[in-house]
């Protein structure tokens, strides 16, 4: 069934879980996560970041509103990352049910403006929004971007931006980075930083740029009010992985969609498990009805 991420994420914050949104860049990747999803039991929001639209063209939108109609899981279909307000007012006539509007890099006035501006055509058709409130990091190898150097939320600026936008879920900035970190550098999560931000703000919080940091401090944010997590690197990466191998060992009659994909599809379905079960959001699609 297709909801909007208020209400997927408002059930998460109610009963201590976060939400999944997978990035699904390509058909085959919706539907290992689709299958993850199913099979675990979990709501899901897919997530769609302009530049993979722009190269799956709007049709792909269908292709998940489908699965979406066709099943009884809670499936929030939600823009990443958008960087203005016509991609957000595009997003939202396809039928996108949830929609980010990243203004984090501009001066603070400038992102509360623009969010407001958001908030007000998105909720006025019953899709929900999402903001970002300082900066994730970047580690060089994403289309999410980022910065050098992460600039973290401030908790008491956090629920001024709140209170002013009326936004339905933030994106807060507590040591994570998009993309996969080079070894040399061992990230970590500020628990005090979120602990701080949870006490003085209500609405589901939202890490993006997870991958690479261990599991038990992804588990613990979850504990601390952390509802919906981005995971794009992880599936992408193990997916490219196989199919390298599938080439490799397939030989030059390799060409066939069908006899390549299956099993780059079941190793990203192994990894989107294991984040859904990290998430604690296994068998929480019965909460929704």
């Amino acid at each position: 069934m297709l909801v909007s991420g208020k209400e997927i994420l408002e059930v998460a914050n109610k009963h201590g879980f976060a939400v999944p949104a997978f990035n699904a860049g390509s058909g085959q990747l919706l539907e290992a996560v689709i299958e993850a999803c199913e099979e675990t039991e979990s709501p899901v929001m897919i997530a769609i970041h302009p530049d993979e639209l722009s190269f799956l063209t709007d049709s792909f939108v269908d292709q998940v509103k489908y699965y979406a109609n066709h099943s009884r899981l809670p499936i929030c279909i939600h823009l990443d990352h958008g960087a203005n307000f016509e991609q957000v007012i595009h997003a939202i006539q396809l039928g996108f049910t949830s929609v980010m509007i990243d203004a984090s890099h501009k001066e603070y006035e400038d992102n509360i403006a623009i969010t407001k501006k958001v908030v007000e055509a998105a909720h006025a058709v019953g899709v929900s929004v999402e903001a970002e409130l300082g900066t994730i990091g970047d580690t060089g190898n994403s289309i999410e971007g980022g910065v050098t150097e992460v600039i973290y939320t401030d908790p008491n600026v956090a629920r001024d931006f709140i209170e002013r936008t009326n936004v339905d879920s933030l994106a807060v900035a507590i040591g994570t980075a998009h993309g996969i970190y080079p070894k040399d550098l061992k990230p970590k999560l500020r628990h005090d930083i979120l602990e701080e931000i949870e006490k003085l703000v209500e609405i589901p919080l939202v890490l993006h740029g997870g991958s690479s940091n261990p599991d038990e401090e992804i588990a613990k944010a979850v504990t601390m009010g952390i509802n919906k997590i981005n995971i794009s690197s992880d599936i992408k990466i193990v997916f490219a992985n196989k199919l390298k191998e599938v080439l490799a060992n397939g030989g030059s009659e390799i060409r066939e969609p069908n006899v390549m994909f299956p099993p780059c599809m079941e190793e990203t379905k192994k990894v989107a498990i294991e984040k859904i079960k990290l998430f604690k959001s296994d068998k929480k699609a019965k909460l929704y009805y």
